[in-house]
Order: C-alpha cells, then sequence, then structure tokens
C-alpha cells in the first residue's frame, strides 16, 4: 500500500486507486465538496489501519467504479478495514447493487455506532 487518499480510498504501490466497497466516509479531498464532519479523522483512521502495511483485497461483483478505481473489499492481517471503521464511528455503510456481499453485517454495524453515540455519530448532526 502506497498511501492513504481518504477515509475509504487508498493509492496502491503500483499506483492504482482502491474504493472500499459497501462503506462512505465524510469527504476530505472531493474537489467539489468542502471537508465535511468526521472526515480528517476518518482519513486519519484509515491512515492508522492500512498506512505501511500489507493490505488483501477481495471482489465482490464489480470491477472499477466510473473514476477507474478498483472496487474492494480491504482487510489489514484478517481484519476487515471497512468493518471497523463503521464500528468506530468514522464511516457508514453505501451500498449499491450488485456489490451487497457484507451489507447485512455493515448496516448491523452501524445501527449499533448510532446507538451508542460514537465517533461522526455523536460529533455530526446526520
Amino acid at each position: 500500500m502506497k498511501r492513504v487518499i481518504d477515509g475509504d480510498t487508498i493509492e496502491l504501490s503500483t499506483g492504482q486507486r482502491v474504493r472500499y466497497l459497501g462503506v462512505d466516509t465524510p469527504e476530505t479531498v472531493h474537489p467539489d465538496k468542502p471537508i465535511e464532519c468526521y472526515g480528517p479523522e476518518a482519513s486519519a483512521a484509515n491512515r492508522t489501519l492500512v498506512e505501511g502495511k500489507r493490505v488483501q483485497l477481495e471482489t465482490d461483483i464489480s470491477d472499477r467504479d466510473k473514476y477507474g478505481r478498483l472496487l474492494r473489499y480491504v482487510s489489514v492481517d484478517g481484519q476487515d478495514v471497512a468493518a471497523k471503521l463503521i464500528r468506530e464511528g468514522y464511516a457508514y455503510v453505501y451500498s449499491r447493487k450488485p456489490d451487497i456481499a457484507r451489507l447485512k453485517t455493515y448496516a448491523a454495524l452501524e445501527r449499533a455506532a448510532r446507538e451508542a453515540r460514537v465517533g461522526l455519530w455523536a460529533d455530526c448532526h446526520q
């Protein structure tokens, strides 16, 4: 893994960008949007989880998004990065058919984070 772009996108050492499947984080680098509440925290959390580490990539149905980024589930040492971001309140579920293999799991994690008012669920008006 070369670098973290934001809370849900990384760049591999090959130069390919990877957009995490099933999750979205507040914006920090979108050219047409301001930095959103909890965006910097989400990017920092993602950096802590993946920077300098070997990531494992898993596909669902779609290969790439409209920007040419690879669409993948990302894990480090067997830990699902998106699941951890959701659980800790840095991200919320973002599902688009046909890539919904982990939707139920992610939705349950988001419900728990909302109810516990962790991360963005405590600090941002959602």
